[in-house]
């Protein structure tokens, strides 16, 4: 009887954890959201700039921005990369940007040398801003790796991806922004 109950506490306990955990885990539907349009935020107190020099988004207006959040030990970030890397070839030359927040995880992503490196094995060539001190990540309110915010030509969020998947929504976004005045 002692040992049943020396098992019974535990075994609630993590299934009382379960379905918490359940409970709080966002659904299949809560990964792509149309948002409602907000001021996107900027990338004030980032740094360094990789491809780039520093970037406002004031300097952004009238463009069709995707900006990413992301960290190069992230592997669903890994996972999104070859639909990024598609959307800037198709897209770049019809006007969209696309800006990535390498916002780090664990402090040996957080080193210079160490995200110049990623962005070079990933073949990323558009502009990337190191998040170390996660300013860009609290003042846009993410909290997720990766996170997909697309702005429109007013400079407002218009649209959010949260994880991976809906590639085909995201692009579809992209070109619904890219024919838009």
């Amino acid at each position: 009887m002692a040992t049943l109950r020396a098992y019974t506490v535990p075994l609630l306990l993590a299934l009382l954890g379960g379905a918490a955990l359940l409970l709080a885990w966002p659904s299949p539907e809560a990964g792509a959201q149309t948002a409602e349009a907000a001021p996107a935020a900027g990338f004030n107190g980032g740094g360094p700039w990789h491809n780039s020099p520093p970037l406002a988004l004031e300097q952004l207006r009238g463009q069709v921005v995707l900006v990413e959040f992301w960290t190069y030990g992230c592997s669903n970030c890994l996972n999104v990369a070859p639909y990024v890397h598609q959307w800037h070839a198709r897209y770049a030359p019809k006007g969209l940007r696309v800006i990535g927040v390498h916002t780090p995880e664990f402090a040996y992503e957080g080193l210079q040398g160490n995200v110049r490196h990623a962005i070079r094995r990933l073949d990323i060539t558009w502009p990337v801003v190191q998040d170390n001190q996660y300013r860009i990540w609290n003042a846009w309110g993410n909290r997720f790796w990766p996170a997909l915010y697309l702005i429109d030509r007013q400079g407002r969020v218009v649209y959010r991806h949260y994880g991976e998947g809906d590639y085909a929504r995201t692009e579809s976004e992209i070109q619904r922004l890219l024919a838009s005045p």
